[in-house]
């Protein structure tokens, strides 16, 4: 049934939805009544994914124009895919079926360094799960998506609003917002979106010492007009609502509390 407004009944495709900001999205749109396959490489975040993914209360069944209920949705499943391969990506987009919505999340941890301290080559690995990783996820996703459907894909912040030793970041940020645009209009009708979160409390900060994450946290939260980082589930809602906003393309919605304010 297709019913406007909804995810329910929807086949939705989460890369890089085993933890984060992917399965935050995921436990959101299962929640609405959504069928969700998450992909990250590691088998066992996976695993620990889908526990909790088929272990949360089903979505309530909604009615149909005759009064039955509509179907009931499948369990999510899950696929361990190495997202930094083009031919990975291929051949699971090769045996994944149509669909209605695709989610990019997929990213390694942040890393800031000075431009004097970063290599070319390490400048080039950094862009390709999180730029080529979505470039290439888009091309052979595309021609499965279903009628009224979209791709909603990452950037964030560090494009409009960068620091010290965001090179990297910034550059991937802007590349992913004109990739949007771009195939906003070569895609149409099917429509392309990208969230561009602040900074939010998830595992991609795991790369620096506990005490100073969770002082990057203090710091910024206190300089916010909100208050606080975000967190994994202000931005699933906001792909969620991309997801059902079907008057809506080529946009960057950014989450960021207030960040590019102050």
């Amino acid at each position: 049934m297709d019913t406007p407004g909804t995810l329910h009944g929807k086949k939705i495709i989460l890369l890089g939805g085993s933890s984060g900001l992917g399965l935050a999205t995921a436990k959101a749109a299962a929640t609405e009544g959504a069928a969700v396959t998450i992909v990250s490489a590691n088998q066992a975040r996976i695993d620990a994914a889908l526990r909790e993914l088929n272990e949360r209360p089903a979505a309530p069944a909604l009615p149909t124009t005759s009064g039955a209920s509509a179907v009931s949705i499948s369990p999510a499943r899950g696929f361990a895919v190495d997202l930094g391969k083009e031919e990975n990506i291929r051949d699971f987009f090769a045996g994944a079926g149509p669909f209605d919505h695709l989610v990019y999340t997929a990213g390694e941890n942040i890393s800031l360094a000075m431009l004097k301290d970063i290599t070319v080559e390490q400048a080039r690995r950094y862009f390709n799960l999180r730029y080529w990783g979505a470039f290439t996820a888009v091309k052979y996703a595309a021609p499965l998506i279903n009628a009224g459907g979209s791709i909603n894909l990452t950037g964030g912040i560090a494009s409009p609003r960068p620091g010290a030793g965001w090179s990297l970041g910034a550059s991937i940020c802007a590349a992913m917002e004109g990739f949007t645009r771009a195939m906003a209009v070569e895609l149409a009708p099917i429509r392309v979106n990208l969230v561009s979160p602040g900074v939010v409390r998830t595992n991609l900060w795991n790369g620096m010492p506990e005490a100073d994450r969770e002082e990057l946290y203090r710091s910024v939260g206190d300089s916010l007009p909100v208050k606080r980082v975000g967190e994994a589930e202000d931005i699933a809602q906001a792909f969620v609502y991309l997801m059902k906003q079907r008057f809506s393309t080529g946009q960057v919605h950014v989450v960021d509390g207030g960040t590019v304010l102050v």
